[in-house]
């Protein structure tokens, strides 16, 4: 039997991510901001959450680039980073003013470039898809190991 790569599932997920993703990357940069950093914002904006490791399982990115974008997110003033306990060790990270503008700013921009992958498919079929993805994800490391 030959293995027909355009017949397969994964590379048919792949396409239509990178379809997503792509368009998402050029609205996103027209603000400044990367899918990464995109994320961060709607990670600790929308999600409420502060700590690094939360924000890193959230995005389903490693501490290590999680920590590379806080940083330079801080230095472009999208987010401030303190002390989140008593020993200072822990550290808490909120948007800024600067963050919060470019959080609202890129809604419009990921909410068009979601629906327009939904409208092809239509509402019914959206939600069996997500349903479908659920179940593919579902048991699956966010990260998994190499």
């Amino acid at each position: 039997m030959t293995y027909r790569l355009h017949d397969s599932l994964g590379y048919r997920l792949s396409r239509v991510a990178r379809i997503q993703e792509r368009r998402l990357d050029l609205g996103l940069r027209r603000i400044g901001l990367t899918r990464t950093t995109w994320c961060v914002l709607l990670a600790v904006g929308n999600e409420g959450l502060s700590q690094p490791s939360d924000i890193a399982e959230f995005i389903g990115i490693d501490r290590t680039a999680t920590s590379r974008a806080l940083r330079q997110m801080e230095a472009d003033d999208l987010i401030a980073r303190a002390a989140g306990d008593k020993d200072g060790r822990t550290r808490r990270v909120r948007l800024t003013e600067e963050g919060k503008a470019r959080l609202e700013a890129g809604t419009p921009i990921a909410e068009d470039n979601a629906h327009r992958l939904a409208e092809r498919l239509g509402a019914e079929d959206v939600m069996l898809l997500k349903d479908r993805l659920d179940k593919l994800i579902a048991g699956e490391p966010l990260l998994p190991k190499l």
